[in-house]
């Protein structure tokens, strides 16, 4: 019980909350240029969905590997989902990879890393509000809600002086990616569900290889294929982006989990804002699509990020003029 208990304290401490939720926000937010370059080094044209199937599904089955192998490494035996759990590990494969990816994937082929950072901040509002509408595992306070509409107004403000930022809106692009932040935040609120009775490690390594396995099946039906373009760098440059990729995943996606077990679903998800922060930063470095990361409107965008989070963060118990909808957190 004891251990359980230090486990807990360590989980939801605040220092713990923003280091870990940091890491994996930067790890996601490097994903974005990462997609772009690993097209062009797997000689992958905006077109061929069977191909970026093909080359999400590689990704996630190595990623779920790489999870399942640290779980065995740290309880020091074979770990695996119970039968009874398994429609729970599917279905989290549909939302949190197979499902999402695709759409996801797709979408990056289609709008540039800038367009899809912002689009994709749009997640954290969705699943505090699927966490207490739907499946009511916390309340839904006016603090919340201001506090993610002051983070959402710096993804929006550090894109304002872009020029390359698209103005139209399409179906295979923002509208994926839109469709991709949905499945997000569905996921987020399904796994804090799962992981009050389970392990989010074994949830998170088998959804990934089950989920990864379905796209690279789908990617080749569709006549996806992965080649290498020597001029890019040759093989070595793209297996380890590859291998990257894939830790992104791993890494970032078992912190969120652990974090989210621990934790109400706002207090965590709210630092996805981040993930637009840096997807711009990183996609301004190796992507050139913009110089707004390092102007003011930049520090003026960190900053309100800054400050939803920490709003959300210090959400009380007072008296809220949204009590009457809101559901008891348990």
């Amino acid at each position: 019980m004891n251990r359980d208990t230090d486990r807990a304290d360590f989980w939801r401490s605040t220092p713990i909350v923003i280091l870990m939720a940091g890491i994996a926000t930067f790890l996601w937010g490097s994903a974005f240029p990462c997609i772009k370059i690993g097209y062009r080094l797997f000689s992958i044209e905006s077109g061929d969905t069977g191909g970026q199937m093909l080359f999400a599904g590689v990704r996630f089955a190595i990623a779920g590997l790489m999870v399942i192998a640290i779980a065995c490494l740290l309880k020091r035996q074979f770990v695996y989902p119970a039968l009874r759990d398994l429609p729970a590990v599917f279905l989290l494969s549909i939302l949190q990879t197979s499902g999402h990816y695709f759409f996801f994937y797709v979408g990056m082929a289609h709008a540039s890393g800038v367009s899809s950072s912002i689009i994709n901040g749009s997640s954290t509002f969705f699943s505090i509000l699927i966490a207490a509408w739907i499946f009511r595992t916390e309340k839904l306070s006016s603090r919340k809600i201001i506090g993610c509409l002051i983070g959402f107004a710096g993804v929006i403000l550090i894109q304002l002086p872009g020029a390359s930022l698209d103005t139209g809106f399409r179906l295979l692009g923002e509208g994926f990616i839109l469709a991709s932040a949905l499945m997000s935040a569905f996921s987020s609120s399904y796994i804090k569900k799962l992981s009050l009775g389970g392990d989010p490690m074994v949830y998170c390594g088998y959804q990934f290889l089950l989920g990864g396995i379905v796209l690279a099946l789908a990617g080749r039906i569709m006549g996806g294929r992965l080649v290498l373009a020597e001029a890019e760098g040759g093989r070595l440059a793209g297996i380890l982006l590859l291998l990257y990729m894939a830790f992104i995943s791993a890494m970032a996606y078992t912190l969120w989990s652990m974090l989210l077990k621990y934790n109400p679903v706002s207090r965590i998800t709210v630092f996805g804002f981040l993930n637009s922060m840096f997807g711009v930063l990183l996609s301004a470095i190796f992507l050139h699509e913009a110089n707004q990361a390092f102007s003011l409107y930049g520090l003026a965008a960190l900053f309100l990020v800054s400050a939803g989070i920490i709003l959300v963060n210090s959400a009380g118990k007072s008296a809220d003029p949204f009590h009457r909808i809101n559901t008891i957190e348990r």
